[in-house]
């Protein structure tokens, strides 16, 4: 009868039904049948299962190993002892081949989450995500080990594999903590570096193999697994940048970025043409950007990515720097060297749509989970991915926690947004009868819009004076306005108007450029309606567009005097600057990611190093000059002097600061004519120096100028009280300061 009752207890609280669903890999708590369990006289019972085991043995604290009762042929086993045994018991299980091999019990463990963190996962409010979801190592219940937890509501069974359990799905099963979605495993010893993935078996019996959404860390392409990575061994030492981040990135301040592919500014050709990692590009790069004179650095995405091709753009581990320059503690090195020489870090973030791999999040769980179901509203047309549901809490919530994770674990500066207006708009790149409206009858997309602006409202008051850049082609109004007066609350707008007009007129044959002097002129009447961003990006270099430089007209000569002219233009119009990696140099020929930037372009020809000497004194004479930055959003930083001499397609203009005696005056030739004694009207009378001539002769232009100083007399012209008769060089651009 005591060996009756032993064995009745073994099987306390589960049925044949229990174990024949774990044993078919579809039972949803295999918390509930396995690990440690008390009965009514106060003794446990202890279960463990392993499908290749035949007989298996307990070992708790101090005590002799003891054999355990085998319940049935396919590897479940139990033990009855009278003292609860701690969560630190391990097994020793024994194969039929004499083999054997000893694991912890992860089912003996408490959940890793609480109730208030399912509760808000399910809310779609959990702003530190990444510290409960994911592959995290952890110390719990005293014991060292790594928590899996992951968010799948429709799966039957999920399970995590890897080599630690041969990739069997059958083996380390995690438990359903109810309505919330979330399946989760403590996994007692388990060390960072571990490779993972999940299998999730489908209420339809499919099995799929998935990376982890929250994956920190993921092998290097081709392969798809992740990998446990212990986010606390890195030492930061860029306190002072951190300090001083409010006013470094205030609205007031210059700001003129380097748009940068990791993957491409600098290879090593003595070894295969090897991409440089992390810890080899902080100083070059650094160096390299500080000599220049730009203030921040934005890398195109890092986020892992499967396709080399994409550029990072279609991302399958949002929570993973890639691996293709290092481990993360690399990146944050160079982070941390960048905030060390006093360089702020953008990342390029894609929130609107993700690739079909199916390794990813595509069906994820056997259902459209990340993405619609329907593909009028789930799938990009353009770019063959599939857009993100933003109704759904839980995928807002993954990409808004993605946007803290940078911040708060990478100490990231900026998040340049990228494709925004595809996220506004349901009718974006579709054809009527291809979309579907939202339930007002309208074309936007209020799901996507919501989550916009929750963001943007959330980041200004958990992670202040970070960059929030949007990049937004349409006219949708109030993109850099706050929230709180109906913006969606970005600090910046790209001025793709601007660009696409500007890059437009300077192609065209100065002889013609008289009949689109608007053209040039327009984009003044709405520089103030945002806080613009000029671009100058990557995505204007490539796919057959051309380098900057071969976008100019005209001979060898006029193309570079016409790319200083645009240049200068630039840097002088209101609004931020951005320029992509190698517009430094004038290429010849358009970026290609596969390759290096052509460096020895600037040993071996002369006009690239005059080039270079000019866009290194342009960029450090804007951040000296208030008046090119301290007003770029209010429109009394910018006054025109003339701008209706299109026969000459001449401009004339006022920047301004805060200070009147910070005042420049801006002359723009945009033909290859050179103007003697024209007079342009000046707000004071007195000397001026020249500060800056675009045509100089150490800048590879032809020297005309006026000497480095002007004298203005009384003569009232162009509305002002005084005037000058000056020189203006030949496709040349001029700033002029009163003494």
């Amino acid at each position: 009868m005591e060996s009756e009752k032993i064995t009745q207890d073994l099987y306390h609280n589960i049925s044949s039904d229990d174990i024949e669903r774990l044993i078919c890999g579809r039972h949803h708590d295999p918390h509930s049948i396995l690990g440690t369990h008390k009965l009514d006289n106060q003794d446990v019972v202890i279960r463990a299962w392993h499908p290749q085991a035949e007989r298996a043995e307990i070992i708790c604290g101090k005590q002799p190993q003891q054999m355990m009762t085998r319940l049935d042929n396919q590897g479940l086993f139990a033990v009855q002892l009278k003292d609860p045994a701690d969560s630190g018991h391990r097994f020793i299980f024994h194969g039929e081949n004499g083999s054997s091999w000893e694991a912890l019990d992860p089912y003996s463990f408490t959940p890793t989450l609480g109730e208030m963190d399912l509760h808000l996962i399910s809310e779609g409010r959990h702003q530190r995500l990444f510290k409960y979801l994911g592959a995290i190592y952890r110390n719990h219940a005293g014991i060292d080990g790594v928590s899996f937890t992951l968010w799948a509501p429709n799966a039957e069974r999920v399970s995590v594999v890897g080599d630690f359990n041969q990739w069997d799905g059958l083996r380390t099963p995690l438990r359903s903590l109810g309505g919330s979605g979330i399946w989760e495993i403590f996994i007692p010893g388990m060390m960072p570096g571990t490779v993972y993935k999940y299998e999730l078996r489908t209420k339809s019996g499919d099995l799929r193999l998935k990376s982890d959404p929250l994956a920190f860390s993921m092998e290097l392409r081709p392969q798809t697994a992740a990998i446990v990575f212990d986010q606390h061994n890195f030492t930061w030492n860029d306190q002072s940048w951190e300090k001083q981040r409010a006013t470094r990135q205030a609205a007031d301040v210059p700001l003129v970025i380097y748009e940068v592919h990791l993957g491409s500014w600098k290879r090593c050709p003595e070894e295969n043409n090897r991409v440089l990692n992390y810890r080899e590009l902080a100083p070059q790069l650094v160096s390299h950007v500080k000599k220049l004179g730009f203030t921040h650095i934005e890398l195109l995405p890092i986020s892992e990515y499967p396709l080399d091709d994409s550029w990072g753009y279609q991302v399958s581990g949002y929570y993973a720097p890639t691996k293709r320059y290092g481990s993360p503690d690399d990146f944050k090195f160079f982070v941390d060297y960048c905030h060390q020489h006093e360089i702020g870090v953008i990342l390029d973030w894609v929130p609107a749509h993700f690739p079909k791999d199916d390794f990813g999040l595509r069906f994820f769980d056997g259902t459209a989970l990340y993405e619609h179901a329907d593909p009028r509203l789930g799938e990009h047309p353009d770019w063959g991915t599939l857009i993100f549901n933003f109704n759904r809490p839980e995928v807002a919530n993954f990409l808004a926690a993605n946007a803290w994770f940078w911040f708060e674990l990478y100490h990231i500066d900026g998040l340049r947004v990228d494709a925004v207006a595809s996220m506004l708009y349901l009718d974006y790149s579709r054809k009527e009868g291809e979309w579907l409206p939202n339930h007002l009858g309208g074309r936007e997309n209020l799901e996507a819009i919501t989550f916009l602006k929750e963001l943007n409202h959330n980041i200004n008051h958990l992670y202040p004076h970070r960059l929030m850049i949007a990049e937004e082609s349409t006219s949708w109004p109030g993109v850099s306005q706050p929230t709180e007066f109906g913006g969606l609350g970005f600090r910046h707008k790209w001025n793709m108007g601007w660009m696409n007009d500007t890059l437009s007129y300077f192609a065209i044959d100065p002889l013609y450029r008289s009949h689109h002097h608007d053209q040039i002129t327009f984009s003044i009447i709405y520089a103030f309606s945002e806080h613009f961003l000029l671009p100058f990006s990557h995505d204007e270099v490539v796919h057959g567009k051309g380098s900057l430089l071969n976008k100019m007209p005209g001979d060898r000569w006029q193309k570079f005097a016409n790319l200083r002219l645009l240049l200068s233009y630039q840097f002088t119009h209101p609004g931020k600057k951005l320029l992509f990696m190698g517009n430094e140099m004038a290429p010849d020929k358009e970026w290609d990611f596969a390759e290096s930037l052509d460096w020895h372009l600037l040993d071996e020809d002369p006009d690239r190093q005059k080039f270079f000497h000019f866009i290194t004194d342009l960029i450090h004479l804007y951040r000296q000059l208030p008046a090119l930055w301290q007003k770029d959003d209010d429109d009394s930083g910018f006054a025109w002097i003339d701008c209706h001499d299109y026969e000459n397609s001449i401009l004339v203009y006022q920047r301004r600061g805060k200070d009147d005696k910070d005042t420049i005056i801006c002359v723009l030739n945009l033909t290859p004519l050179t103007h003697h004694h024209y007079r342009i009207g000046l707000p004071w009378n007195g000397d001026y120096s020249e500060l800056f001539n675009s045509d100089a002769d150490i800048y590879g232009g032809s020297n005309q100028g006026n000497f480095g100083k002007i004298t203005s007399t009384e003569i009232p012209f162009h509305n002002q009280i005084a005037s000058a008769e000056i020189t203006i060089p030949p496709l040349g651009a001029l700033i002029l300061k009163k003494n």
